[in-house]
Parts: C-alpha cells; sequence; structure tokens
C-alpha cells in the first residue's frame, strides 16, 4: 500500500513533457495525432518511429494503441490518423 501511495504521489507531482518542443510535419489529420496521441504519451514517439514503421506497420501500432492500450480514440478518427502517420511518417 505504501508503495501504491509513493507512485500516486511522486506521479501528482511530475512535470508534464514539454511539447512546444515537438513539432510534427504539417498534413491532413495533423490535429487527430496532436489531440488524441499526446493524451497518452510525447509526441517524440512518431518521428523516432518513422524508422520502422510503414503502413502496415502504423495502423498495427494505431491498433494497438486503441484496441490493447485503450486510446480513447473515436473509430472514425482511426483513418485519418492512419492515413497521417504513414503518409508523413512511413518509412519509404
Amino acid at each position: 500500500m505504501r508503495k501504491l501511495l509513493a507512485a500516486v504521489l511522486l506521479f501528482s507531482f511530475a512535470a508534464p513533457a514539454d511539447e512546444g518542443q515537438v513539432k510534427l510535419k504539417e498534413g491532413a489529420g495533423k490535429d487527430l495525432v496532436v489531440g488524441h496521441c499526446v493524451i497518452c504519451h510525447s509526441l517524440d514517439y512518431i518521428p523516432m518511429n518513422s524508422v520502422f514503421l510503414d503502413k502496415k506497420g502504423w495502423e498495427a501500432t494505431v491498433n494497438k494503441m486503441v484496441k490493447v492500450m485503450g486510446a480513447p480514440v473515436p473509430p472514425e478518427d482511426l483513418p485519418r490518423i492512419q492515413e497521417y502517420l504513414v503518409t508523413q511518417y512511413g518509412k519509404k
């Protein structure tokens, strides 16, 4: 119980990531990516993973975030998010 309380307190006082430094490429769907992805993780994961992920990889990653990790993304936004990531950050 003490460890759980310590973890909660530490998380409560942790400084949020400075997303102002992360600049994603302009493109259709960027607003959805920024709005949904930053809820769970830093946006710097997107350019970091771009060297590894092609279309299938980005689609699998987005689906995993929603279905496994529980990201609260409306189903109607998924195609536009995936298209943005593939177009702007897909492995060529």
